[in-house]
């Protein structure tokens, strides 16, 4: 891929809208389709396609193998965290309305807080399937 100019170029200028559009997925979520899965599985296809047009090692530099694999269990934390949270103000288990003074706006925390923790385990587990195979090609 080192010839192919116009690929490189081309995903250059591609890769900061990728992320743009997950972020807009990811906080658009509370309001519409989409949210932290789409959001996670989107940032992990940036990634993707960095490792397939720069290869491997270039994407490892933006998102080390060790960072991808704590990603994993640090999403399910925020995840079960805010569940546990919940439970430990005087409600059941995700049940957002006592994360702050105002019920709606505890909701809303809430559900902003589980999806970035989905994001973040998507995006983790996506990238590192990818490295796992692209390593065994090695």
């Amino acid at each position: 891929m080192k010839l192919d100019l116009i690929l490189r170029i081309g995903t250059k200028l591609i890769l900061p809208f990728i992320l743009l559009f997950a972020l807009y997925v990811q906080f658009h979520g509370d309001f519409g389709p989409g949210g932290g899965f789409q959001a996670g599985v989107i940032t992990a296809a940036m990634v993707i396609l960095l490792a397939i047009t720069f290869g491997i090692d270039a994407a490892q530099r933006i998102a080390p193998p060790w960072l991808v694999s704590r990603m994993v269990p640090v999403g399910v934390l925020i995840y079960a965290g805010t569940g546990v949270l919940g439970l430990l103000l005087g409600k059941n288990f995700l049940d957002y309305s006592v994360l702050l003074h105002d019920p709606v706006h505890g909701r809303e925390l809430g559900i902003f807080m589980v999806e970035a923790g989905v994001l973040i385990t998507v995006s983790g587990t996506m990238t590192s399937l990818f490295y796992a195979f692209a390593e065994r090609g090695r």
